[in-house]
């Protein structure tokens, strides 16, 4: 008869201390679901900002400059080249810096430098590349050889100049009024600093 309550008795302890265990182990068991990374250490893209105005209008600056540039790479002969070397020269920048610019805004890598203004910084790039195209196609119109490519370039040099005036309308705009942000910003910073001072002053607030 002992031998064989001993076996219920053991069972039983087991099973009380296994419950004892796991009532006070840290490390329970969760059916929470494990919520997927959505980015690399906060990276990830922005979709809001590529169907916003403001991402339409890089992705077409983007696009326009890249076709204009490969309408001028087509061109074979020149003489004079300076509008040919002119066009080419705008087209690639604005390829490269506008694209830069894009991807940096849609994987919000700016949020990462406060210290930029970016609005202003992305300001400067389209107004001068609307300068630029505008003055480029210009020229390039005035000093073509008729050929298809430089006439292809022309247009599209046109047409990537009124895209970066729209951009840059719209930048303007978005500068004047994030321009009283970051005083706004600070005096706030420094509010919630001056209360948590008060704070640690005084333990009996804690």
């Amino acid at each position: 008869m002992r031998s064989s309550e001993e076996p219920e008795v053991f069972d039983g302890e087991a099973s009380s201390a296994s419950m004892m265990s796991g009532a006070t182990s840290p490390y329970q068991p969760t059916t929470e679901p494990v919520q997927a990374a959505r980015g690399v250490r906060g990276v990830r893209w922005d979709t809001e900002y590529l169907r916003s105005s403001f991402g339409i209008l890089k992705a077409l600056e983007v696009v326009l400059s890249l076709i204009g540039f490969i309408c001028i790479e087509t061109v074979m002969m020149c003489s004079p080249c300076a509008g040919v070397y002119l066009f080419e020269f705008v087209s690639c920048s604005a390829f490269v810096v506008t694209g830069v610019l894009l991807l940096i805004f849609s994987l919000n890598l700016h949020t990462k430098v406060p210290q930029v203004n970016w609005s202003l910084t992305d300001l400067i790039n389209t107004a001068s590349s609307t300068v630029f195209f505008f003055l480029a196609s210009v020229v390039l119109a005035a000093l073509n050889h008729q050929s298809g490519a430089e006439i292809a370039a022309v247009i599209f040099g046109f047409l990537v100049t009124g895209v970066y005036g729209v951009n840059s309308y719209l930048a303007v705009r978005r500068w004047r009024l994030g321009e009283q942000r970051p005083l706004q910003a600070s005096e706030y910073i420094r509010a919630r600093t001056a209360s948590r001072g008060e704070v640690e002053a005084r333990p009996e607030l804690q």
